[in-house]
């Protein structure tokens, strides 16, 4: 994506400081009705849902098959959640989840 004028960062970073202004989440939520298709919103919600089973330490061929999405992007969910100071670890936080971290193949 080309994004020379800073269209995207100053955007969603406006957005980014509107939502975190407000208490309301139903203003929220009718918001982001409001702004995605139902195409969109329903690829938004599969991509929150797959962060969600992969914190629980769901099986990444599991999550594909519940929520029909590509390995390809579990996978890049997976990795974002490994990331030091992980945007989708603290997100998770914030919404009351808990983050099972797995462990490696032949350690206890």
């Amino acid at each position: 994506m080309n994004d020379e004028a800073g269209l995207v960062v100053n955007n969603l970073g406006e957005m980014s400081k509107a939502l975190a202004a407000t208490d309301d989440p139903e203003l929220i939520q009718e918001f982001l009705y409001s702004l995605f298709t139902r195409a969109e919103a329903d690829e938004i919600a599969k991509r929150w849902a797959l962060v969600k089973r992969i914190g629980e330490g769901m099986p990444q061929r599991a999550i594909a098959a519940e929520l029909g999405l590509s390995l390809c992007k579990i996978t890049r969910g997976s990795r974002e959640l490994k990331k030091e100071g992980s945007a989708f670890k603290r997100m998770l936080a914030i919404a009351g989840y808990e983050f099972v971290e797995k462990q490696r193949r032949g350690t206890r």
